[in-house]
């Protein structure tokens, strides 16, 4: 099995763990579409995403795409491609929130994968690399999407077109990652994280990731429209209410029985 899901209190625990830096074959990024299928279904409050091993994710597994004759390739791709591309969208669009916990080597779609987290964990023996141009390949995995939102176009294209390796601290530096720590803490800070998580207005999380990614192609005034309708719509939600209600008792609000009432 390519990709382990476990859920636990709300918290799903998704784990790639092929081995040889969890390259992403084909069965790889169906094993994270399915990951992704089964976070939806099962209404969790926080993902946790982590790579078993010495590396979080190298990228695309190249020996696979080697081994094709030409005429088969294009369509290889295009089939990994969508069910990568597929299990990003779903995760992109859960209202739970994504934490991310890397080490080792971060390259290729393992860049996309980290970056698509909304908290990005780094231990400091992390490295990325786009490492897409150096082999010929252009990028996919969100990286042309996300890279210039997190550290800016000027920079992102000096990453894509000269596939340096970026060390945990400057990652931490240009916006690449939220929070860098020792290796042995780095599960229990991200995993932290996420429980954490789990316990907020899942609900408001999920307005407030959508607001944030659409604010890069949207007008002040077309984002302030959606701000408004968006808040409207949180304040007699379930956990509107209970936040307010808390908020006036001096008392902590319980986000989780909110969101069943």
């Amino acid at each position: 099995m390519r990709v382990t899901v476990e859920i636990d209190d709300g918290v799903a625990h998704v784990e790639m763990c092929r081995g040889s830096g969890n390259a992403i074959d084909l069965a790889m990024a169906r094993g994270l579409l399915e990951a992704a299928r089964e976070c939806e279904a099962a209404g969790v409050r926080a993902v946790l995403l982590t790579g078993r091993g010495r590396s979080f994710c190298v990228g695309g597994d190249l020996k696979e795409f080697a081994a094709l004759p030409g005429e088969r390739l294009a369509g290889h791709l295009t089939d990994v491609t969508d069910a990568l591309h597929g299990a990003l969208r779903i995760f992109a669009g859960l209202d739970a929130p994504l934490v991310a916990a890397v080490q080792g080597a971060v390259a290729g779609a393992g860049l996309g994968l980290a970056m698509a987290a909304d908290l990005g964990f780094a231990a400091t023996d992390a490295g990325f690399t786009a490492a897409y141009t150096a082999i010929g390949y252009s990028p996919d995995a969100g990286v042309s999407w996300l890279l210039p939102r997190l550290v800016g176009p000027r920079r992102a294209l000096d990453l894509l077109l000269t596939n340096r390796r970026v060390p945990a601290a400057e990652a931490l530096e240009i916006g690449l990652v939220s929070r860098v720590v020792a290796p042995d803490r780095l599960r229990e800070e991200a995993a932290g994280a996420a429980r954490a998580l789990a316990r907020g207005a899942t609900g408001a999380y999920g307005v407030t990731r959508r607001l944030v990614a659409g604010a890069f192609s949207a007008g002040l005034d077309e984002q302030l429209d959606a701000e408004a309708c968006r808040l409207a719509g949180a304040a007699v939600s379930g956990e509107g209410r209970e936040g307010m209600a808390a908020f006036l008792d001096g008392r902590r609000a319980d986000f989780v029985y909110a969101a069943t009432r």
